[in-house]
């Protein structure tokens, strides 16, 4: 995609061409698929600390090195196949954000096994419907909600890790359970149904 001076974007949107992409075809959308979820809950964790956008420059990498984000492969890796994993310069090389992936894939197994899937347990924290903020300006967006922090204290006891309340609000914004494009862009009109 093109940087685009003609379509109103939320201005992080148009810093790099893969945030036009990322913010233009995904951030926001809604996600029901139980594998997407799974690989936004897998890349949310290894940015911690770090830029969103080196999360996406590794993320093909990454659904290489972790069998396109499939919980069940994920959850059966043993320490041969960390040791691959922390050599691997496609991803982030942070050996507790890959134990935590792997533990995070055996909890969300769990998950779906108790809810029938990871999408019936997110969206009832929202009763299925999302969250439509009608931000001005970035500054306004928080970093965490109470939302994100009854989420994350959830998560945490079901076993997760690198779940932290900043994280899973990434994670909402990202699957769409919270619609945070600000008013004036383009995509808030789309996804939120606002005239």
């Amino acid at each position: 995609m093109q940087l685009s001076q003609t379509i109103t974007r939320c201005e992080w949107g148009n810093s790099d061409p893969l945030y036009v992409q990322y913010h233009d075809a995904e951030w926001g959308v809604p996600v029901h698929d139980d594998q997407t979820l799974f690989e936004f809950l897998v890349l949310e964790g290894a940015q911690a600390g770090l830029s969103w956008l080196t999360i996406l420059r590794k993320r093909e990498n990454y659904r290489k090195a972790f069998d396109n984000f499939d919980a069940k492969k994920i959850a059966r890796y043993n320490a041969r196949r960390i040791e691959k994993l922390l050599n691997d310069p496609g991803i982030v090389r942070n050996r507790l954000k890959i134990n935590a992936t792997i533990q995070n894939a055996r909890a969300f197994l769990k998950v779906q096994a108790e809810f029938g899937s990871f999408d019936g347990y997110i969206w009832r924290f929202v009763d299925g419907k999302p969250i439509v903020n009608r931000w001005k300006t970035l500054r306004e967006i928080p970093a965490k909600t109470p939302l994100s922090e009854r989420i994350s204290k959830d998560l945490i006891q079901r076993g997760f890790r690198f779940v932290g309340p900043t994280i899973i609000y990434a994670h909402l914004q990202a699957t769409g359970v919270v619609q945070d494009h600000l008013t004036s862009c383009f995509r808030y009109t789309e996804l939120s149904g606002a005239k």
